[in-house]
């Protein structure tokens, strides 16, 4: 199994490349993700900060020029249950968020718990 080669220091890195709103929204999605499940790991992958739970992808944030994506890997298994994840396709939703409003932490507290409660 590969392992993440310093995590840490690629995901300060990832931060220190953002704009300031980008770093707001990056930042607080960050803050809600790590405190509603501090086992999860960090990693920068295809650009994005990337959430792994027990190795797999749960969670990615896309950052866009006027917007975030939270993507959510399981997010179609998920789709009933949070009408806000968009998307289509076999298995990846998103949500949608935008600089300089605030990240709606419960939503996001809830599908990272789901999303986690998916893998097992």
């Amino acid at each position: 199994m590969r392992h993440l080669v310093r995590p840490g220091a690629l995901v300060a890195a990832y931060f220190d490349t953002l704009s300031e709103p980008q770093l707001a929204c990056a930042r607080s999605l960050q803050q809600v993700v790590l405190a509603t499940a501090p086992e999860i790991e960090q990693a920068v992958k295809w650009g994005n900060l990337t959430f792994v739970a027990g190795g797999r992808n749960l969670l990615a944030l896309a950052l866009h020029k006027s917007h975030a994506h939270m993507q959510v890997f399981n997010g179609a298994q998920l789709a009933l249950q949070f009408p806000e994840l968009d998307g289509v396709g076999k298995g990846q939703r998103h949500l949608k968020l935008k600089y300089g409003q605030p990240v709606d932490a419960d939503l996001v507290r809830d599908i990272v718990r789901a999303s986690l409660a998916l893998l097992g």
